[in-house]
């Protein structure tokens, strides 16, 4: 394959949503997509899977989206990894702002084309 697929945490307490996003986004064929819903385990999943790319809850029981993206960003091997914030707690307006850390964040719900979108950018895909 000329084209590895890129590998995608999803940090996110509502399982149900994780698992849509997890099948929605391995549908397109371009993602290898894991989850994890419990923000306390965040790192140690992150330090097995590798991803490049997290997308992360920011409001979530046991440890918030701001003090996982602090762990990974800490991190020696997760260092390098983006992080976009998917939340209920901002505006449409606010997709694609800046947020907590420097990272960017989109509302949910979230249409999987914007959020593809906001994916490749935040990668470099072409």
């Amino acid at each position: 394959m000329d084209n590895p697929t890129k590998r995608i945490l999803i940090v996110d307490d509502e399982a149900g949503f994780t698992r849509l996003l997890k099948l929605t986004l391995e549908g397109t064929k371009r993602y290898t997509v894991r989850e994890e819903n419990d923000g306390s385990q965040a790192l140690y999943t992150a330090r097995q899977f590798r991803p490049d790319l997290v997308l992360l809850d920011i409001m979530m029981p046991k440890m918030d989206g701001g003090d996982v993206a602090r762990q990974i960003s800490n991190d020696p091997i997760l260092r390098e990894v983006k992080i976009i914030f998917l939340t209920a707690i901002v505006s449409k307006q606010e997709i694609g702002s800046v947020g907590m850390g420097g990272y960017p964040f989109m509302a949910k719900p979230v249409s999987l084309a914007a959020l593809t979108e906001m994916i490749e950018e935040t990668l470099g895909v072409q």
